[in-house]
C-alpha cells in the first residue's frame, strides 16, 4: 500500500536493527532538540491506597512496581522546535518504537487486564521475547545517542511517573552498577533523573493543571484539543509519543504563552511534586 506524502511512519526496533537505528539518531539529534517518550510496560501490581496519595507515598508504590516488572516498549518522538519530525529526505516523517525481550508473560508478574489489553492492541509477547532488543545494549546506546545528559534537549512525557521510573532504573543499573531497584529516596530518584534527562523535563498531566477545562487521560485531552490522531495505534509507545508531542506543543501554543511560562513547570513529575 502506498502511504500518503507526509504520513507518519512508525521505525520499529527489534535486536537485528538496533545499532541502525541509534546511529540514525546520533546523526539528526544536533536537529531535534524535542524528545517525547512513552513506555508500555505490564500493568501494576501494586496499588496505592485512595487515602495516601503524598509524593513519597506515589513514588514507593512506582517504585515497586517497577522493581518487580519488565519493560515492553519504548516510544521516542524527536521533534524541531517547530514540531518537524525527521524525515531522512523522503515524503514521510519517522517516530521510532523499540521492543524489549525481557519480558516473559508466562513468568514474570503482570495485571492480567493490562496485559489483555495490549494483545487486543496487537501486541506480539512472543515475537518480543525472540527477537527483541536487550535492555543493556539498548541503555548503553541510549547514553552515547546524544539523547541523554544533553542540557540542549528537551524531554516531553504524558504522567511520566513510569516512563522515568523505567528508564531510570535500567540507566542506573547499567552506568552506576546498581541493582536493579530504584532508590528508596524519592529526592535521590529525582537528581537521577535530572543526571540523564537534564532540567527541561515536562510532564505534560502537570502542564494540563494549569490549563482551564483540560483533566483526564491522554486520550480525552487530546480529543478535547481537536488534534487528528486518524492512524493512531493506542497503547503503542511510538503512537502514544507522538500524540504527547502533538497535545504539549498544542498546549504551548495555547496557554503557555512565553519561555518563562513554561519552563517554571520544568522538571516536576506528574504525584510526585516536591515542594
Amino acid at each position: 500500500m502506498t502511504l500518503p506524502p507526509g504520513s507518519v511512519m512508525t521505525r520499529s526496533v527489534w535486536s537485528y536493527n538496533l545499532e541502525s537505528e541509534f546511529e540514525l539518531i546520533r546523526s539528526i539529534i544536533s536537529l531535534y532538540h524535542f524528545i517525547s517518550m512513552d513506555t508500555e510496560f505490564p500493568g501494576v501490581v501494586f496499588q496505592s491506597h485512595p487515602v495516601f496519595r503524598q509524593p513519597q507515598n506515589n513514588y514507593a508504590v512506582m517504585k515497586a512496581n517497577v522493581d518487580s516488572m519488565h519493560l515492553i516498549q519504548v516510544g521516542l518522538t524527536l521533534s524541531d522546535g517547530h514540531g518537524n519530525l525527521p524525515t531522512f529526505g523522503t515524503s514521510n516523517r519517522f517516530i521510532w518504537e523499540f521492543n524489549f525481550c525481557e519480558f516473559d508473560v508466562t513468568q514474570h508478574p503482570h495485571a492480567p487486564h493490562s496485559i489483555a489489553l495490549l494483545r487486543r492492541q496487537g501486541m506480539d509477547f512472543d515475537r518480543n521475547r525472540k527477537f527483541g532488543v536487550s535492555i543493556v545494549r539498548f541503555a548503553e546506546l541510549m547514553m552515547f545517542s546524544g539523547l541523554l545528559c544533553n542540557n540542549n534537549i528537551q524531554w516531553i512525557a504524558f504522567h511520566s511517573t513510569y516512563d522515568f521510573g523505567y528508564m531510570v532504573k535500567i540507566l542506573s543499573q547499567r552506568f552506576f552498577y546498581m541493582q536493579s531497584f530504584l532508590p528508596t529516596n524519592l529526592c535521590d530518584f529525582l537528581q537521577l533523573v535530572k543526571y540523564f534527562f537534564g532540567y527541561r523535563v515536562y510532564d505534560v498531566k502537570h502542564l494540563i493543571r494549569f490549563c482551564p477545562n483540560l483533566h483526564g487521560g491522554l486520550d480525552k485531552v487530546s480529543d478535547f484539543l481537536g488534534l487528528d490522531n486518524s492512524g493512531r495505534r493506542s497503547h503503542h509507545a511510538g503512537s502514544d509519543s507522538l500524540v504527547t508531542l502533538h497535545v504539549f506543543n498544542k498546549i504551548k501554543t495555547l496557554y503557555f504563552h512565553t519561555k518563562f511560562d513554561l519552563s517554571k513547570h520544568a522538571d516536576v513529575l506528574y504525584g510526585l511534586e516536591m515542594p
